[in-house]
C-alpha cells in the first residue's frame, strides 16, 4: 500500500551510534516482533507436509503426497495473496498497529491450533494463521517505515537490520521445531515425561505459536510508541464501500480460481496463471499510453516471479521430502532432524546480503538492468536443480550426502538475492502515479501464485522411482533454463516498456 510516512521521534538530526543505537527506538521492537513472527512461520513450514504424509502411527495425518502438496500450496498461496486486502484494511479501518496486533493474534492462535491433535484444528490453524498473515505481514514494513522521514539518511540501513531480523527467525526455527517434531533425543524426554511420542510434532507446531506470543506481548508493550503510517479515517463514505467490495470479490475469485483448478476436469485453469498476465503484457504494451506499457513491464517481471517462486519455494514440498527420505541426515558423525536443511537458505541470506551491498555499490551504473538480474536469478534456480541430478542418480544405490542439498541452497539463495530485493525495488520505481499499492500487490501475487505451483510440483515427488525423480529436475531446470533465456532476450524491450517508451 502507498503511506505518507510519519517522521520519528527524532526525525531531523541523525543520531550517533552503531546498530540499533543509530536508529529510533521503535526499530528494536518491530526487529524483535518480526524475528518471532518468522520464527513461527517457518518453523511450521519446515514441518508442515512431512507431518502430512507421514504415517498415521507415527503421529501424522497419512495424507498421499499430491494431496499433501495441494493443501501446502494453497495455504501458501492464500498466506501472500491476503496480504493485498490485509494492507487495504489497513489504510482504511484498523491502522497498521491494530492490524498487526489482531493479525499476530490470529496467528498465535492458529498455532495453539495446531498443536492439538485433530484434523479439524489442523485445518482451523492453517485457516488463522493465513488470515493473520495477511494482516500482519504487509503493515509490519509499513511501521518500519513509519520510523522515519523522506529524509532521513537512516531508513536503508534500519531496513537491512529489520530484514536480518527476518532470516534470523527464519535460521532458528527449522532447527527448533525440527529438534522437537522429529528428534529422537526428544521423543525419548517425552517418553520419560508420561507423554506419547508420537505427537511429538504437534510440539514443533506449539513452539512456533510460544513464538508468536511472546512476538505479540513485546509489540503490545510498545506498540503506543510507534508511528501509524496514515491516520485511520473516521467515517467511511460510498467510495470506500466499493472499493472494500472489489478488494473483496478479487480476493475471493483468485482464491476460488486456484482452489477450483484442483478439481479433475478443470487442471486446465492452471495455464491461464500465465495466459492472462501474457495477454496483459500484450495489451499493455500496444497501448501509447506510458502508464499501460509501465504496467506490461510489471507483467513480465511476474512471470518471471511467479516461475522463480513455483521452483524456489519447492524448499516445503520436494526439497523437504528429498531432505528426510533420500538424504543423509549426519555430518561427522552428528545426526540431524532433515528440517534443519531449511535453515541453509536464511544462514546464506546472512553472509552473502553484504557481499551483494556491496557488488552493487562497487559496479555502480555499470550493474546489470533489473530485467538482466531476473534472467540470472532464473539462471541459479536452474544450476540448483541441474546440481540435484547426480544426487538423484546417486539415491538409488542409497542415501546421499547433505552437501548436495547445502550446494542447491547455496545457488537459490544466490538467485534470490538477485530476485527479490531487486524486484521489490523495481515495481516501486515504475509503477505508475497513484498505482504503486497495486503494483505491491501484483509482486505478492506472484508469489502467491507461485507458492500454489510448488505445491502442484511437490505433490508429484517419488523416493520410490530415482528415474522418474531425475527427469522431474531436468524438466524444471529446463524450463527455468528457457524462462532464463527469454528473459535475457527481452531485456531492451522491458527496459524500453519500464520507461514508458514504445
Amino acid at each position: 500500500m502507498r503511506h505518507r510516512f510519519m517522521s520519528s521521534a527524532i526525525p531531523e538530526k541523525q543520531s550517533r551510534g552503531l546498530g540499533f543505537a543509530a536508529h529510533p527506538p521503535g526499530l528494536t521492537t518491530l526487529y524483535f516482533t518480526e524475528l518471532w513472527e518468522r520464527f513461527s512461520y517457518y518453523g511450521m513450514r519446515a514441518l508442515l507436509v512431512l507431518f502430512m504424509i507421514a504415517p498415521v502411527e507415527a503421529g501424522g495425518l497419512g495424507f498421499a503426497t499430491p494431496n499433501a502438496g495441494s493443501i501446502y500450496g494453497s495455504y501458501a498461496m492464500a498466506v501472500y495473496l491476503l496480504a493485498v486486502p490485509g494492507g487495504f484494511i489497513a489504510d482504511r479501518m484498523l491502522g497498521a498497529k491494530r492490524s498487526v496486533l489482531f493479525g499476530g493474534l490470529a496467528i498465535a492462535a492458529g498455532h495453539y491450533a495446531l498443536a492439538i491433535p485433530t484434523l479439524s484444528t489442523f485445518y482451523l490453524g492453517l485457516i488463522l494463521i493465513a488470515l493473520g498473515t495477511g494482516l500482519f505481514k504487509p503493515n509490519i514494513s509499513a511501521l518500519v517505515g513509519a520510523l522515519y522521514s523522506h529524509d532521513d539518511l537512516r531508513r536503508d540501513s534500519g531496513f537491512s537490520l529489520f530484514y536480518m531480523g527476518i532470516n534470523i527467525g527464519a535460521f532458528f526455527a527449522p532447527i527448533v521445531t525440527g529438534f522437537l517434531a522429529q528428534s529422537a533425543t526428544f521423543k525419548s524426554w517425552l517418553s520419560a515425561a508420561g507423554f506419547d511420542p508420537v505427537n511429538s510434532w504437534h510440539w514443533g507446531f506449539g513452539a512456533a505459536g510460544v513464538g508468536m506470543t511472546i512476538s505479540m506481548l513485546l509489540f503490545a508493550r510498545k506498540m503506543r510508541e510507534l508511528n501509524n503510517p496514515d491516520p485511520v479515517p473516521e467515517a467511511q463514505g460510498p467510495i470506500f464501500k466499493r472499493q472494500t467490495l472489489y478488494i473483496i470479490l478479487a480476493t475471493g475469485g483468485l482464491l476460488a480460481l486456484a482452489l477450483l483448478s484442483d478439481v479433475s476436469g478443470f487442471r486446465w485453469l492452471r495455464w491461464l496463471f500465465i495466459i492472462v498476465p501474457l495477454a496483459a503484457v500484450l495489451y499493455g504494451a500496444s497501448r501509447p499510453d506510458p502508464d499501460a506499457r509501465r504496467l506490461a513491464a510489471v507483467g513480465i517481471f511476474f512471470i518471471a516471479a511467479m516461475i522463480f517462486w513455483a521452483i524456489f519455494e519447492q524448499a516445503a514440498t520436494t526439497l523437504a521430502l528429498f531432505a528426510d527420505q533420500l538424504t543423509r541426515n549426519d555430518v561427522a558423525g552428528f545426526s540431524f532432524p532433515s528440517a534443519w536443511f531449511q535453515s541453509a537458505n536464511p544462514i546464506f541470506v546472512i553472509l552473502l546480503t553484504p557481499l551483494f551491498a556491496a557488488l552493487w555499490l562497487k559496479l555502480g551504473a555499470q550493474q546489470p538492468s533489473a530485467p538482466a538480474k531476473f534472467g540470472l536469478a532464473l539462471v541459479f534456480l536452474a544450476g540448483g536443480f541441474l546440481l540435484m541430478i547426480p544426487a538423484a542418480n546417486y539415491a538409488a544405490e542409497g542415501r546421499v550426502s547433505p552437501f548436495w542439498l547445502i550446494g542447491l541452497y547455496f545457488l537459490f539463495t544466490v538467485g534470490e538475492l538477485l530476485l527479490s530485493p531487486v524486484g521489490l525495488s523495481t515495481m516501486t520505481r515504475i509503477a505508475p502515479a497513484r498505482m504503486t499499492g497495486l503494483v505491491l500487490g501484483v509482486w505478492f501475487l506472484a508469489a502467491a501464485l507461485g507458492n500454489k505451483l510448488a505445491g502442484d510440483i511437490g505433490g508429484a515427488f517419488t523416493a520410490s522411482d530415482p528415474d522418474t525423480l531425475v527427469l522431474s529436475f531436468l524438466a524444471q531446470a529446463g524450463i527455468v533454463a528457457a524462462a532464463a533465456a527469454l528473459m535475457f532476450a527481452l531485456v531492451p524491450v522491458v527496459k524500453r516498456l519500464s520507461e514508458g517508451d514504445n
